[in-house]
């Protein structure tokens, strides 16, 4: 839940996910549709989907165990190198290193590393400078303490959330800015050195809330593709400078009945900048088929919608849809 996200945004989803699916067993066993849910808002749910195959392999490879060996536990889907030494150092009290972005912030000032981080050599570097500092740790002045790796790695850390922050960092209160190289040099808030950020491109969609009766039409997305799996309201990229007649058309096959505006929703997906612009009609002409549905705004509660889709759910709903427990 942390990779992507803050502390304070994952809490409540914590808190939650612990009291539905305690345990790998009972994460194992879940449905698709309930891990969805529990993790609807948090985005990237290709997270998600590995936490599951994950558990299957601890189930399968593991007896229901969470391994203690780095090389396991790396190989564990959605695992990657710095997930898992952050588990087996955090965790177990092993000497495994750490990268994330508040770490490399402290290493590339600490050290004076000048180049791109996301730069094959550079991270190499990073990498090395983590790996020496937790294995000193380990040694603790030659004898041992319990904690060290997991004290050493939670504290760089907590150092570049709290003190070696990106601007107007808090060099006065570092204990170890008599070591910083960037502090000495003068150029503290020019490291780490930042890469141009790629344009944003911008992109409009059509979405179309069809009812009929107390129900409304939504789909299913499908498997490899953004928000997999989640539901939506039937939606089309509108091309040019296409009205939103001719995307129904080409969404379902037959003209609109009584079309309306209803708003416009902007919202951000990586680096692309979304319009999604929605409207209401009619929809008793339209039948479901595999990944279409008809269904009550209850019915819809209980189902994981994107995130720009699930601001619908709640306009439709009129009473503050949330996440149930």
């Amino acid at each position: 839940m942390l990779q992507q996200t803050q502390v304070k945004t994952v809490v409540p989803y914590w808190t939650r996910w612990m009291k539905a699916l305690p345990t790998v067993q009972a994460l194992a066993r879940a449905r698709p549709q309930r891990i969805h849910k529990l993790w609807e808002g948090l985005g990237y749910y290709t997270r998600v989907r590995n936490l599951q195959k994950a558990a299957w392999a601890i189930m399968e490879q593991h007896g229901g165990e969470f391994p203690q060996s780095y090389e396991q536990v790396l190989a564990l889907p959605g695992i990657g190198r710095y997930t898992a030494g952050a588990i087996c150092s955090i965790a177990f009290d092993q000497p495994t290193p750490i990268l994330d972005g508040n770490v490399i912030r402290v290493l590339t000032r600490l050290f004076g590393v000048t180049g791109d981080p996301r730069e094959k050599r550079t991270n190499a570097l990073l990498w090395e400078l983590a790996e020496r500092l937790v294995a000193e740790g380990a040694r603790g002045r030659g004898v041992r303490a319990p904690g060290d790796c997991s004290q050493l790695n939670q504290a760089l850390m907590e150092l570049g959330a709290l003190v070696c922050v990106p601007r107007m960092p808090r060099c006065e209160a570092c204990p170890v800015r008599q070591h910083c190289v960037a502090r000495r040099l003068g150029c503290v808030e020019e490291l780490p050195a930042r890469a141009r950020r790629a344009r944003s491109t911008q992109r409009r969609f059509h979405a179309f809330i069809l009812r009929h009766g107390a129900k409304y039409l939504v789909r299913q997305r499908p498997a490899g593709v953004v928000n997999a799996h989640l539901w939506e309201f039937p939606n089309r990229e509108a091309s040019g400078d296409e009205d939103e007649r001719r995307t129904f058309q080409s969404l379902f096959g037959a003209k609109p009945i009584a079309l309306k505006k209803l708003c416009t929703i902007k919202h951000t997906i990586t680096r692309y900048r979304i319009t999604l612009e929605v409207f209401t009609s009619e929809g008793r002409t339209m039948l479901p088929n595999g990944d279409r549905q008809w269904l009550s705004v209850e019915g819809m509660r209980r189902m994981a919608f994107a995130s720009a889709h699930r601001k619908l759910v709640e306009k439709l709903a009129g009473d503050g849809y949330k996440i149930p427990e």
